[in-house]
């Protein structure tokens, strides 16, 4: 009995290939080709999620360097809005305070005339108060009422007297 198995049968070896065979065959077609079919799939699947992941890294830098770029920009602009409105106040500050002394100025220079005006009445009635007494005491003196031509005549010989002694 173990003679017959141990010897060499040509028809078992050709059936265990033929059987092998389909076997391999059978298994290719249901197991080794939807392996191979996932196993691609799923690599594909991986390359593309790597080439994505790349893609966003690279989008992600360059949004990163735009950003960086735009704030700096932002920075600059408000720099410049800050300098302009430092300009700004400074020149209107100037305006303010040019206006300010403009308008002193002319008070000041109102008020003079103002002056000038109130002391050439004062001197206005003065001399004319001065004229009245000088005639009240020349006519008490020469007893008698000076006329209004000699009233004129001494009123304009005095004033010119005033006008020739005052300094200039």
């Amino acid at each position: 009995m173990s003679d017959a198995l141990v010897q060499p049968d040509p028809g078992l070896y050709v059936w265990t290939i033929i059987v092998f065979l389909g076997l391999l065959v059978a298994a290719n077609k249901l197991f080794w080709k939807p392996l191979l079919e996932a196993v691609r799939s799923r690599e594909d699947t991986i390359r593309q999620s790597l080439d994505d992941a790349r893609q966003a890294k690279e989008e992600l830098a360059k949004l990163n360097v735009e950003s960086q770029r735009i704030l700096a920009e932002a920075r600059k602009q408000a720099e410049v809005i800050l300098s302009e409105t430092r300009a700004d106040a400074s020149r209107l500050r100037d305006e303010l305070k040019q206006k300010a002394q403009a308008e002193s100025a002319g008070i000041v220079k109102n008020a003079e005339k103002q002056i000038e005006l109130e002391t050439a009445r004062a001197v206005q009635q003065i001399r004319k108060e001065a004229v009245d007494l000088s005639v009240a005491i020349a006519s008490k003196i020469l007893q008698r009422n000076v006329t209004s031509q000699d009233n004129e005549r001494l009123i304009e010989e005095t004033f010119r007297e005033v006008d020739a002694s005052r300094p200039n």
